[in-house]
């Protein structure tokens, strides 16, 4: 037994010497590539026929491949022989693209020959590991490519699975499924498909280019994979994590349609205009960019683009730590999406500011008269009245435009501007009514008639059953949680007011008008006597919109019932000096007298009376 353990010993010693020996001539194996293998069909006939003009066509074939196409494709020339080329490529999309290009390359001779007399190629590519030698690769993946460029037709390219998983259908090539072929000593039956070039696909069928619905008035916007500027393939996931993170974001805003992440990532790496993209994705603003890592920091350059104009609106660079993208509440990312929607949402109302409203566009007339409204100065109130009721005009039968023309005479009301507010308010419900007649379950035309109900105190309880179905409607409008604070602030329990605008800021984080819900959330905290939060608030909110009376009245009284009393007077100064005929009297006939605001006149009357 002793003399059998030792043999199997020895034998063993010997296949592992055997294996080391024969590994150890391997060439190194590389990590995938995309291998194309290209073929002259019927190169034997072809020859016959004219030798010295197939020789001088492919011959200049190989060189246009080896000195352009494949430059241009991050292709790289294994090897030519008489009749075909072997090539590789880092990325599948490139070996696709440049066999389409290849095909194209005989199409001036083939113009002038006779049928029997054309030059036609056949391709295959498949994606495989490789041991990579001098002159020459291999591996079973090469085989595979080569018994696939048999499936194709004369003009024709077939890939493999690996190779469709990687490519957009419409956008890098148009595909045909050719189901499953048995192939010469191949173990398996193999998947392939047909290449086809976009524009040249007759089985395609295309649907026409269909404007948004005209309920839907908010501007699309769809953001890219951003592109590494440094080579490390372990810091390509950067780009993806930025996409996704910004589209979460700009995605909670309620005024912007975001393309979803499944749509935009097939531009990734393929550098496609702006216009290209709005082209497949309909889509009038882009967001891109590109970033570098060095350590544990990354630099991050935006740029967001308006395709219907050409033109680059907005475009930045933030620096912070690479470990910052991954956590919940990146900063990095905040701050991208929000300067994003900010840019985005600004440069649709300047447009509207200077274009006629016969020029402008839907999608801008809305905006820019929900924008203005919340600006605050009378000019600017007077330019969205003429861009809503242009839209409402043009769009008879949707529920929106009037919707916000309602909350345009509440804000003529808060802002000083209306000489009769009850009637004001009355003409907010009528137009909110013809908004619910249209629709009747717009959450946004309930929010807004509840809330004109609410500031007129006739119908507390009625206005409470609007505001209540508004939020069961929709419980992600932001709108709806925003008026039922101001409900309950002034007529139900401040508690409850203060949990409404909490949930209404965290259904909006990028709202350009930021600045309001942040007044409701300080109002609420006020009427909770929670008066230092609601200091801290209101100037939040100023910082943003330095003209909107309703919080420097909010600001006021904080500071008065905090025993701020020269900050108070300070403040009250600037109520003045905006609204010069400001009158408690005035203030009280607006609305209904809550206990909050009865608190409010009286910090007034304390203050008008202190400053004589």
């Amino acid at each position: 037994m002793t003399r059998s353990v030792d043999k199997a010993m020895m034998d063993r010693e010997f296949d592992d010497s055997l294996l080391h020996a024969t590994t150890s001539l391997l060439p190194p194996l590389e990590h995938q590539k995309a291998v194309l293998v290209v073929d002259l069909v019927e190169s034997v006939r072809l020859m016959s026929l004219n030798e010295s003009a197939v020789v001088s066509q492919w011959h200049g074939f190989v060189q246009h491949a080896q000195t352009q196409l494949l430059p241009l494709h991050g292709g790289r020339l294994v090897k030519s022989l008489g009749d075909g080329l072997l090539v590789e490529f880092e990325e599948s999309t490139h070996g696709v693209q440049a066999a389409l290009a290849m095909h194209r390359y005989f199409d001036p001779f083939n113009a002038t020959q006779a049928p029997e007399s054309q030059m036609l190629i056949r391709a295959g590519i498949h994606v495989t590991h490789l041991y990579r030698a001098e002159h020459d690769v291999y591996g079973h993946g090469v085989n595979l490519a080569a018994r696939i460029t048999s499936l194709a037709e004369p003009g024709g390219t077939v890939i493999t699975a690996p190779v469709r998983d990687s490519i957009v259908d419409g956008v890098d090539c148009d595909v045909e499924d050719m189901g499953e072929s048995y192939l010469k000593h191949w173990p398996e039956p193999v998947r392939t498909w047909r290449v086809h070039p976009v524009s040249n696909a007759p089985f395609t069928w295309r649907p026409e280019r269909r404007e948004a619905p005209a309920t839907d008035f908010r501007p699309s916007i769809a953001v890219i994979p951003f592109e590494a500027r440094t080579p490390s393939p372990e810091h390509f996931v950067i780009g993806e994590l930025i996409a996704d993170g910004v589209i979460t974001q700009l995605a909670r805003s309620q005024h912007i349609r975001v393309i979803s992440r499944m749509s935009t990532t097939a531009f990734r790496g393929r550098g496609a205009t702006p216009g290209e993209i709005n082209a497949r994705l309909d889509a009038p603003f882009v967001l891109g960019g590109g970033y570098a890592t060095l350590g544990n920091k990354v630099m991050i350059t935006a740029e967001l683009s308006d395709t219907r104009r050409g033109e680059v609106v907005w475009a930045e660079r933030l620096s912070g730590d690479t470990m910052d993208l991954m956590q919940e509440e990146s900063e990095l990312i905040n701050k991208l999406s929000m300067a994003c929607a900010h840019a985005m949402l600004n440069a649709e109302v300047q447009h509207t500011l200077v274009q006629p409203l016969p020029q402008l566009d839907s999608n801008a007339l809305m905006l820019g008269g929900i924008t203005l409204m919340h600006r605050s100065t009378p000019r600017d109130l007077q330019r969205s009245q003429q861009l809503l009721e242009a839209v409402a005009e043009r769009h008879k039968r949707v529920a929106a435009p009037l919707a916000w023309l309602a909350k345009w005479h509440i804000m003529q009301v808060v802002q000083g501007m209306s000489s009769d507010p009850a009637n004001d308010f009355r003409r907010a419900v009528s137009v909110a009514d013809q908004a619910l007649d249209l629709e009747p379950n717009s959450a946004l035309a309930m929010a807004i008639k509840g809330h004109a109900l609410c500031h007129l105190g006739n119908d507390v309880d009625g206005s409470h059953r609007l505001l209540q179905e508004a939020t069961q409607s929709n419980p992600n409008d932001p709108m709806a949680w925003l008026y039922s604070c101001v409900w309950s602030s002034m007529w139900g329990a401040s508690q409850d007011s203060v949990i409404e605008a909490e949930n209404a800021l965290n259904l909006s984080p990028l709202d350009p008008q930021r600045y309001y819900f942040e007044m409701m959330l300080a109002t609420c905290c006020a009427a909770s006597e929670e008066w230092a939060r609601s200091i801290e608030l209101c100037k939040l909110s100023l910082l943003k919109n330095r003209y909107h009376l309703p919080t420097i009245r909010c600001l006021i009284v904080s500071q008065y019932e905090l025993g701020q009393l020269d900050k108070a007077q300070e403040s009250y100064k600037t109520l003045k000096l905006l609204q010069p005929d400001f009158t408690v009297e005035g203030y009280l006939a607006a609305g209904g007298e809550s206990r909050l605001r009865k608190r409010v006149a009286n910090a007034l009357v304390k203050l008008e009376k202190r400053s004589y």
